[in-house]
């Protein structure tokens, strides 16, 4: 007998057992960490363990199995990861060559006849996502032997034998593990699964109506919904959430986890007892639920993080009259044909909501990105959705600048008036209009934004109010419009190159 042989002879095989919650880090990318104990008890020699507490959606190269405390190294000789979507396809395999029953729908009724599996139809082993879908290998029709003739389809439902023998009805990790000597000790494991997701939701509740200058107090409610379709329940989890742009390769797997996402029910968690707290870590953000839960699979849960009251926002309206993004012309050229950007002009007003995001506003907390809502409360109190947005990464101190949709009481014209192109001198001269009418009963002051798109040298030689420069390629007038009232704008930009 070979040293190998004689090694694996001796094998002691252990179930490890888990002591200890698992802690979910969670990614708003579709993948998580998942960490927890589970208890070593090694005998000398090559010991085969496993431990069924991991997801259907492991990626099988990122476990790491280490000492807690850092004291010991765990020599792994090998380590096998099978995912365990126990379906129908994988139970006709395992029969193949067998005889087994099948129910059959009669005119007289439900029926059992017996047919022997002769292929169970797939040419080559196939692999399954976390909710038992096939996902690759190429399939073929079945072949069923049924009162000695063949046919190419089942005959009807299969019954296959109550039996679980070498069926594994979870996700299984199993190791071998090379020991010198007899130990027992808590080692920690870690991986990366797929399945596992969170977004942020933000809800803003507005009074009636602003003030003349825009300002008011709102409420801020801000959720975290975290999805779990990871194939496996965690009766315990202790739950962190990152938040940011973290660097993962997308798994070749040919499909999308959120296209995967099948929303199985909603559990709204009271927001008494700890709160969510967050701290920076490395250069994104952590936040944490400080509570353990129960997250079952195909569950989506809430956890209220922020409940924020009298903050203030500002309305802001803005006026871009392109409709479209056009990009300049660079490299010491400009475009000369008149009718440039003319075309398809807009006339709607956008309404922005602002708000700033620090503590003396009643925030302060680096808000992840996701949607916020607008509602408010109309003249009976009862509160209306006025507008959504999404919200990208916000750290504090920075101010949100949502759009919530176009007012329909301002509105906005853009008229070229003048060109002139001198071939000579290599100058081209462009005059604007801009009106904008205002039928609110309260005056409102619009941001007008105007995009140099016919070339990258330029210069504003007049204008009929001051502006501010957005960047190198747009300006901005901050525009006043009185109640029932109008205000137009003009300026000239010249071009040369």
């Amino acid at each position: 007998m070979s040293l190998v042989s004689a090694v694996f002879v001796t094998a002691v095989f252990v179930h490890a057992q888990e002591s200890q919650p698992v802690a979910l880090t969670i990614y708003n990318q579709s993948f998580a960490v998942a960490r927890t104990t589970i208890d070593l008890d090694l005998h000398p020699g090559v010991n085969e363990i496993t431990t069924d507490r991991v997801t259907s959606m492991l990626e099988p190269d990122s476990v790491v199995l280490r000492d807690s405390s850092g004291k010991r190294t765990i020599h792994v000789v090998e380590q096998n990861y099978d995912a365990a979507v126990v379906n129908q396809e994988w139970l006709l395999q395992k029969y193949e060559g067998k005889t087994i029953d099948f129910q059959v729908n009669t005119p007289q009724g439900l029926q059992t006849v017996q047919g022997k599996i002769i292929r169970a139809g797939f040419n080559r082993q196939p692999t399954y996502t976390f909710d038992g879908q096939y996902q690759n290998g190429q399939q073929a029709q079945p072949l069923i032997e049924v009162n000695g003739k063949m046919q190419f389809q089942l005959p009807g439902l299969p019954q296959f034998p109550s039996a679980t023998d070498g069926l594994l009805l979870k996700p299984t990790l199993r190791w071998q593990i090379d020991s010198d000597a007899a130990a027992h000790f808590s080692a920690e494991l870690a991986y990366i699964t797929g399945g596992l997701d969170w977004d942020a939701t933000y809800n803003v509740v507005a009074p009636q109506s602003s003030d003349v200058t825009g300002n008011e107090e709102a409420d801020v409610h801000g959720w975290v919904t975290i999805h779990n379709q990871s194939g496996t329940e965690f009766p315990q989890a202790r739950i962190k959430l990152m938040a940011g742009d973290v660097a993962k390769i997308a798994p070749q797997t040919g499909h999308n986890f959120a296209q995967l996402r099948m929303i199985a029910g909603a559990e709204a968690v009271s927001v008494g007892g700890p709160q969510v707290t967050q701290k920076a870590f490395d250069d994104f953000h952590l936040y944490d639920l400080n509570r353990t839960v129960a997250l079952r699979d195909g569950e989506t849960k809430q956890v209220q993080f922020i409940d924020a009251t009298n903050v203030s926002m500002r309305r802001t309206y803005a006026y871009d009259g392109l409709n479209a993004q056009i990009q300049p012309i660079f490299g010491g050229n400009v475009n000369q044909n008149r009718g440039y950007g003319l075309d398809n002009e807009n006339t709607k007003v956008l309404i922005v909501e602002e708000i700033k995001n620090s503590e003396a506003n009643h925030l302060g907390m680096p808000l992840p990105a996701g949607r916020l809502r607008l509602y408010r409360r109309d003249a009976d109190g009862q509160m209306e959705f006025v507008g959504e947005s999404a919200i990208n990464h916000t750290p504090t101190e920075e101010t949100l600048k949502v759009p919530t949709g176009s007012a329909f009481d301002v509105k906005g014209s853009r008229h070229q008036t003048e060109f002139h192109v001198d071939y000579n001198r290599r100058e081209l001269d462009e005059n604007f209009e801009i009106k904008l009418t205002n039928q609110k009963q309260q005056p409102v002051t619009v941001k007008v934004i105007e995009h140099m798109y016919r070339g990258d040298n330029w210069e504003i030689t007049s204008k009929s109010a001051d502006f501010a420069k957005r960047d190198s390629q747009a300006i901005e007038f901050s525009v006043p419009v009185a109640a029932k009232g109008e205000a137009t704008i003009t300026y000239t930009v010249h071009y040369s190159w």
